[in-house]
């Protein structure tokens, strides 16, 4: 996931600095999170799911599920873009997605409006 997009990393307070991060702020789930502190994602080389030899694996499929549902974002769509065109070009990607339009910041995955100007 893009964290610039998630709803912890958007908040002005307890501003969580991303899932790859150690911070204080995050939440129980983020700190246990079961792909995050994946045994066989550690063993690959790019420490993208997409090289793992169980990709993609029931919590994956289950996490993208949810957020396709919600939130109208596949986190198995972005890994193979980030497989087939590189994590800057999907990076760049992103921005484009999630600007706002109104103030040019980022429109939260989570709530689908920009948290500066509330706008959609």
């Amino acid at each position: 996931m893009n964290c610039g997009i998630c709803l912890g990393y958007l908040r002005e307070k307890k501003k969580c600095p991303g899932c790859w991060s150690d911070n204080e702020y995050k939440t129980k789930s983020c700190i246990k999170c079961i792909i995050k502190n994946c045994e066989l994602l550690a063993e690959t080389d790019s420490k993208f799911c997409y090289d793992c030899k169980k990709y993609p694996c029931t919590r994956l499929k289950q996490l993208d599920k949810r957020y396709q549902k919600n939130y109208s974002m596949s986190m198995i769509e972005n890994l193979e873009y980030i497989k087939q065109y590189g994590l800057d070009k999907f990076i760049n990607k992103e921005n484009e997605r999630w600007n706002c339009n109104n103030c040019g910041g980022t429109i939260c995955v989570h709530r689908g409006y920009c948290l500066n100007c509330i706008e959609k």
